[in-house]
């Protein structure tokens, strides 16, 4: 499958930071914490979530990528879903193809349907990933590479899977401590030579992998647990990133990153962040 040729206007990415331009995104108007599928919503599970707060939130969120031109689409909000406001884990974009995920975990099981139905209501061709165990959140494509997180979301079955299909990309598997749920909460792409990463949450050997491609950018513990890795780039070294993560801000903007601070704090206490929000569905340089 050739997913590298001449992008379209409806679906393109090759990077996590070409100029975003258009973007999915789901409304928390139901998140709630039910089954404790990671250690953020252990944590908060007592204390809950205000959801007037997390709507204010996501709203502001909306709007700053809306300051930034970038399109926001906003998928309906279900009542059955409550983990829909994190898109980016349904589906991926991945040079013209958009795949959608088979979500294999309760309470997520259905929201791959809501997507799948806007896709084709735009007329937009996406490859559904039946039967494989693979979420976006695992999913982070640097140009020809793409690194996929072996983790309780996606195995290793579904990565060889999408290696077999996609003949133009060189797939790296990137074993990683479970716990952290998904890839993109220990390490995210910012530009072509350089990666934010939660070293504690991999071994040597994937450290020395990773350093191989990227100048890593250390996250301490602390930022971690606020999910310092799942910031989301925009372009043009711009990058949407918590107030509260004040080492990693200032990493970035000594890197000569612009950060814009966005306050999803009540939204994170699910275990997810702006990555985590967002699907996009184009980026151009």
């Amino acid at each position: 499958m050739s997913l590298l040729s001449n992008k379209t206007v409806k679906s393109y990415c090759r990077t996590e930071y070409d100029k975003l331009q258009h973007v999915v995104l789901c409304e928390p108007k139901h998140m709630t914490i039910k089954s404790l599928i990671n250690e953020t919503q252990k944590h908060f599970k007592d204390e809950g979530l205000h959801i007037e707060k997390a709507m204010e939130q996501h709203q502001n969120l909306v709007e700053t990528l809306r300051r930034h031109d970038v399109q926001v689409t906003l998928l309906p909000e279900m009542e059955e879903f409550p983990e829909q406001v994190f898109t980016r884990d349904i589906g991926f974009t991945l040079g013209q193809t958009t795949f959608v995920a088979d979500m294999a975990h309760s309470p997520r099981i259905g929201e791959e349907n809501v997507l799948k139905t806007w896709l084709e209501q735009n007329g937009i061709s996406y490859y559904n990933l039946i039967g494989d165990m693979i979420e976006g959140g695992d999913v982070i494509i640097n140009g020809h590479q793409l690194f996929i997180g072996l983790s309780d979301r996606t195995n290793q079955n579904a990565i060889n899977h999408m290696q077999k299909i996609l003949h133009e990309y060189e797939v790296i598997t990137v074993p990683f401590l479970e716990k952290y749920l998904h890839l993109d909460c220990v390490f995210n792409i910012i530009s072509e030579k350089e990666a934010l990463i939660y070293s504690n949450a991999f071994s040597n050997k994937e450290k020395k992998i990773l350093a191989s491609h990227f100048e890593l950018i250390e996250v301490n513990e602390e930022e971690q647990f606020t999910l310092g890795t799942n910031v989301l780039s925009i372009g043009n070294k711009k990058i949407l990133s918590l107030p509260i993560n004040r080492e990693v801000n200032q990493q970035l903007r000594i890197r000569g990153y612009e950060v814009l601070e966005v306050d999803i704090t009540e939204i994170i206490k699910s275990g997810g962040s702006f990555r985590c929000c967002t699907m996009p569905l184009v980026r151009d340089k």
